[in-house]
């Protein structure tokens, strides 16, 4: 963890490579062919609404369990560690040229940045880069508060961050300039 003079904790490289590390595994487990519609998504032409990027949604169910079990042997630290991760990868995207793509309400919108980042890295970078790579109204709400979940179902309570940030809509100031 990094320690800022605020108090505020930001994700570590390794914690981050961790995340990613975790996500890909879980995917992999899987097999071709959701790694073929992961490889659609990233190489169709932005701002195209393919019916067959929607393909990867019959697979999220199954990548969640894979993730689950990837994710059983770990501490309450290293949950949280994870956690904050995700926190920020939820909060950088929070944004309203991402919205403007992804479309939804405010849960609707945090559904949404919970499936660009169950799809991994690169998908997640490529949106972050260029929002109309995004699906519109493609959501992952499982995503959104997974390694916080499992921390309150193994722990019995919500790991704290200590982040300062939230992974809620429209809570990015930056990405929310007018």
């Amino acid at each position: 963890m990094t320690d800022l003079s605020e108090g505020v904790r930001l994700p570590t490289s390794e914690e981050e490579a961790r995340f990613w590390a975790l996500v890909e595994s879980a995917w992999e487990r899987l097999g071709d062919e959701p790694a073929a519609h992961r490889r659609a998504l990233l190489t169709r032409e932005p701002g195209v609404d393919d019916e067959g990027a929607y393909a990867i949604g019959a697979w999220l169910d199954r990548f969640l369990d894979n993730l689950r079990e990837l994710s059983a042997g770990l501490s309450g630290r290293e949950l949280t560690d994870l956690d904050r991760v995700l926190e920020r990868k939820l909060h950088d995207i929070d944004r309203a040229d991402v919205h403007e793509v992804t479309d939804g309400s405010d849960d609707g919108f945090l559904y949404c940045r919970g499936f660009i980042v169950a799809l991994g890295r690169d998908f997640y970078e490529a949106v972050s880069v260029d929002p109309t790579m995004a699906v519109p109204d493609a959501d992952c709400e499982a995503m959104c508060y997974f390694f916080g979940r499992l921390h309150r179902e193994r722990f019995g309570d919500w790991p704290v961050t200590g982040s300062g940030i939230s992974r809620e809509s429209c809570t990015n100031p930056a990405g929310w300039r007018e």
